[in-house]
């Protein structure tokens, strides 16, 4: 969404300040919607400006002290496979855990528990590739000793 111009915005509050016209008029009049002369007005009598405030826009970090980044970063150097929700209640924060994962990210750490583990040695169990059928599933299963000595039911 665009930005009003400067010329605009004092002619809606001239308008306003005349007396005459409500709030719905003067948004029909110069083309703007209702909520803009709304927040308009607001912003004058809050702040006594009537200029874009893009720069307010912004959400507040709740970690942005550094404090709390170096504590993170201290935190996470002694128990690497920590998780958020364990970090944030270190931390005593009453944040959201993406808020904890994106400072981690600014930070450089990474947040992955699998680098921390020794990697897996696990490889493929058959080297052939078995028929399809009863003898190679029959072969391929392990049966246990009471299996073998109860009688085996017919399927109908």
């Amino acid at each position: 969404m665009k930005t009003i111009s400067w010329d605009l915005r004092e002619r809606i509050l001239s308008a306003y300040d005349a007396g005459d016209n409500t709030r719905d008029a003067v948004a029909r009049r110069f083309r703007v919607s209702e909520g803009m002369v709304k927040k308009l007005l607001q912003q004058r009598r809050r702040t006594g400006e009537i200029g874009p405030r893009h720069y307010c826009s912004e959400r507040k970090r709740r970690i942005g002290t550094e404090a709390h980044r170096r504590r993170l970063r201290e935190l996470v150097a002694q128990k690497p496979d920590s998780t958020l929700a364990e970090l944030r209640a270190a931390l005593n924060l009453n944040c959201t855990l993406p808020a904890i994962h994106y400072v981690l990210r600014d930070l450089g750490l990474t947040y992955k528990k699998r680098r921390s583990m020794r990697r897996s040695r696990t490889g493929p169990t058959s080297h052939e590739r078995a028929d399809a059928g009863a003898a190679s599933k029959a072969d391929s299963t392990r049966r246990s000793s009471s299996a073998s000595t109860s009688p085996r039911r017919k399927r109908i």
